[in-house]
């Protein structure tokens, strides 16, 4: 069963059960998720608790004999394995299939997993571990659903925000939640319950957001110009790998171009994102932007990134980050009226 990890909460008030996985996307959530499900199970006689870590060359024999040995202090443990890799390998798979599918006596198992790509989660030991046990998944908070989640939380603390006072700490926290979470703890701590308004928030409140190559996809093809310098600006001051900044917006475009075609030719759209290898929001962006990009303006956006990408090895005239700021600006803004340059 998979579970969002918002929901984990009235679940475990049901009661537990022998195997749990939690997929983390997000990092804060995951470690919430982890912290919930051991809190439930002390409170139900897991007293002994061990920790093991899948790193290179793991015994996974010593592993299985610690799960089959009772325990010499109390009758039931909690055994918790966390794989960063996201890859237990041939022999950890079958021990991951065979405890989803024989489970262990008086052990729960509680398994940590990083976000997975597709392939991985349609592997046979994670579809066991999903299928016969409780799968958490710990999602990204996306820009849209960010300002909801503040919101909740501080609303636990029984304080609430302005509008204005809102937009400001989603922009000052925006791609790192960890960060959110700390400043709205803080403002607990500052503050009594109540409305908190723009100047104490401005107040309290670094600017500790975190930018992200989603963001500034996501910025583009929904169209939100101050998303998107806000999020140029700050990968350019975390020294990101302009390369990759370059490939992440000429992908969106390589999208959008096939998008177009299919269009054009009246191919069937689920063709279309098959060949660009197109899924999830960044289908559903492309899909709502409007009006929608021709083909010739994906072209000349295209021809515009392949300048840039001649500024970035040194072969071009111009400042890269620049040019890319000004594809973006007339992409959003200017597009609708003056196209793209030639």
């Amino acid at each position: 069963m998979r579970l969002p990890s918002d929901k984990l909460d009235s679940h475990l008030k049901r009661g537990l059960q022998a195997l749990y996985t939690v997929l983390g996307e997000e990092p804060l959530l995951a470690l919430e998720a982890v912290d919930q499900v051991r809190q439930q199970a002390r409170g139900q006689g897991y007293d002994e608790r061990e920790a093991w870590t899948v790193e290179g060359g793991f015994d996974w024999n010593a592993l299985q004999l610690s799960c089959q040995s009772p325990s010499l202090f109390c009758p039931r443990k909690l055994v918790e394995l966390r794989i960063p890799s996201g890859k237990p390998g041939t022999e950890g798979a079958r021990f991951l299939e065979r405890c989803a599918l024989e489970g262990v006596p008086d052990v729960l198992l509680l398994i940590t997993l990083p976000a997975l790509d597709y392939r991985a989660q349609q592997s046979i030991w994670f579809k066991a571990l999903e299928t016969r046990g409780t799968l958490i998944h710990a999602k990204t908070i996306g820009h849209e659903q960010l300002p909801h989640w503040i919101t909740q939380r501080l609303s636990s603390q029984q304080q609430s925000l302005s509008p204005e006072a809102l937009t400001f700490l989603v922009q000052c926290v925006e791609g790192n939640l960890l960060a959110a979470h700390q400043e709205i703890q803080k403002l607990g701590l500052l503050f009594a319950p109540g409305l908190l308004t723009l100047p104490q928030v401005v107040e309290a409140v670094m600017p500790v957001g975190r930018h992200r190559l989603n963001d500034l996809s996501e910025a583009l093809l929904t169209q939100d110009l101050a998303r998107f310098v806000r999020s140029l600006r700050g990968l350019q001051a975390e020294d990101e790998a302009l390369p990759l900044v370059l490939w992440t917006v000429s992908e969106d475009l390589r999208g959008l171009l096939q998008l177009a075609c299919a269009r054009q030719h009246q191919r069937p759209l689920a063709q279309a994102w098959k060949e660009a290898r197109v899924w999830g929001p960044r289908q559903q962006w492309m899909e709502r932007m409007q009006p929608p990009l021709s083909v010739g303006n994906c072209q000349k956006a295209l021809l515009h990134c392949a300048r840039i990408d001649r500024m970035i090895k040194g072969v071009g005239h111009g400042h890269p980050w620049e040019s890319l700021l000004e594809l973006g600006l007339r992409l959003i803004r200017e597009r609708p009226t003056k196209g793209l340059p030639s």
